[in-house]
């Protein structure tokens, strides 16, 4: 399958009903989750960051560029790339580096505002929005079928505000984003006043821990997607954590839980 199908692919899975997109951060998890029926993969920047013993926002951009080339050329699958900030300073840095980016073979690219400043932790919403734009611009330069996302991550750094939230998302949305996410919602009163919000555009939906809502109330509230972040790779570094613990106080009984050797040979040998 091309670039071109599977973007095709990946826009189609966009205009209606939901679906889940896992976050694999390494090969080995991306053709797992292949394997598993999913219709396309998201990276994780926050993943990715720990297999490479760096902590979450400690990638370079030579780094996440490989990355992706390396995931997209694992799996037969649409990938959206978890491009953090852009890894660009301006707008301008922004485009130059979605340019890049889409040249791997994503199907989809998110942008998000926060600045990694706890002083000032988002960029205005002009400058936000123009980095939007800036990404638009990179990626219809370069065919135009690459799906753009516009993140507000008001929730994520302290700044709770639905109408904030709300606000930047539909600038995004005008700057050119084909589908919208704020990571943090949490309430149904929430999902669903900004779903409402960003109509016809769809909304992806941030679920890192259990909760109350199932994928079918998700669904029903009007969600074309969701996605899990890090948390696929947190229950994987959980599990290593508690085993290697166990381990360092002489036990073994941490081991119990370990996968078979013979599946995930079986898994990852090439098919004739």
């Amino acid at each position: 399958m091309t670039a071109a199908d599977k973007r095709r692919v990946f826009r189609e899975l966009h205009a209606a009903g939901c679906f889940v997109i896992p976050n694999p951060w390494d090969l080995g998890s991306a053709r797992l989750l292949e394997s598993l029926g999913f219709k396309a993969l998201a990276t994780t920047s926050s993943g990715y960051a720990w297999s490479r013993a760096r902590p979450d926002n400690g990638i370079t951009l030579a780094m996440a560029l490989a990355h992706l080339a390396e995931m997209v050329e694992a799996t037969t699958l649409p990938v959206n790339a978890d491009f953090e900030g852009g890894f660009a300073a301006d707008a301008a840095g922004v485009e130059a580096h979605v340019r890049l980016a889409v040249q791997t073979g994503i199907a989809g690219v998110s942008i998000e505002d926060s600045t990694g400043d706890a002083a000032h932790p988002l960029h205005a919403i002009d400058e936000a929005a123009e980095r939007v734009r800036a990404a638009r611009r990179a990626i219809d330069r370069s065919g135009g079928d690459t799906l753009l996302v516009g993140r507000a991550e008001c929730f994520f750094v302290g700044r709770p505000d639905l109408d904030e939230t709300i606000a930047r998302l539909k600038r995004y949305a005008d700057a050119g984003a084909d589908c919208l996410y704020a990571p943090g919602l949490k309430t149904r009163d929430q999902i669903a006043a900004v779903v409402q919000a960003v109509a016809p555009r769809p909304f992806n939906l941030l679920v890192s821990a259990p909760g109350e809502l199932s994928f079918d109330d998700i669904a029903a509230l009007g969600v074309r997607r969701i996605s899990v972040g890090g948390a696929l790779a947190r229950t994987a570094w959980a599990g290593f954590l508690r085993a290697s613990r166990l381990l360092a106080q002489g036990r073994f009984d941490g081991l119990a839980d370990a996968a078979s050797g013979q599946e995930l040979n079986a898994l990852f040998s090439p098919k004739s």
